[in-house]
């Protein structure tokens, strides 16, 4: 049987994903970091092909890196970060470039937020991964390269470090000082309302209902 470090995170799938379209909104929030600090690491590293018979976001947060989380016993590999005391409850992931590439399969973003994440730090995203986290209420945070740099060998020498991630300054904050860092306009007003794509449409319900009744 595969050991946790943490509780599962069932109860927040219903929390973060409320109803159609709708989860909880991101302005600000604050909590520990972890670094994976590896460039291109893709999504069947992030989330196994074998984990994706599942059409349910809660439980993939255990298999969360399981090829390097766990070893061929399926217990949990001591040396990984997520398997050590500084991960419990964190909430950024501080990650390096192109994080994200690979196959464009939603599980990743699912099993990333499952496990607790709340924004994921990096030099770069691929697009589909970026997208598909936006829509899942992920967010990916790119940093240019020397501020990048910095933050991860910040968290990668001393994990558990607190981050506060500001959604309306879009702003993240570490010990040393406050980073800005760019986001769609879009997104960012999703997030902030706490809804995707279709509960963005939802909302104008009464404002489509008058264009119509116009026409």
């Amino acid at each position: 049987m595969m050991a946790r470090l943490r509780s599962p995170a069932s109860d927040r799938d219903q929390a973060r994903f409320g109803g159609a379209g709708t989860r909880t909104p991101i302005t600000r929030f604050e909590g520990p970091a972890v670094a994976l600090p590896l460039d291109n690491v893709d999504t069947d590293q992030i989330i196994p092909a074998r984990f994706l018979k599942t059409t349910s976001r809660a439980g993939l947060g255990e298999h969360l890196f399981a090829n390097w989380r766990y070893d061929a016993a399926g217990a949990p590999a001591g040396g990984f970060i997520l398997n050590q005391a500084a991960a419990r409850n964190a909430a950024v992931l501080v990650a390096g470039q192109n994080f994200g590439c690979g196959s464009s399969r939603e599980h990743a973003p699912w099993a990333l937020a499952d496990f607790g994440f709340r924004a994921i730090v990096a030099g770069s995203f691929a697009d589909i991964f970026r997208q598909n986290a936006l829509k899942n209420g992920l967010l990916p945070i790119a940093l240019p390269g020397r501020i990048h740099a910095a933050v991860l060998d910040r968290v990668r020498n001393r994990p558990g470090t607190r981050i506060a991630v500001d959604l309306v300054r879009q702003t993240i904050e570490v010990p040393e000082g406050q980073v800005p860092f760019a986001i769609d306009p879009f997104a960012r007003q999703c997030l902030l309302q706490g809804v995707d794509e279709i509960g963005y449409v939802l909302a104008q319900e009464a404002a489509i209902a008058a264009y119509e009744s116009r026409r």
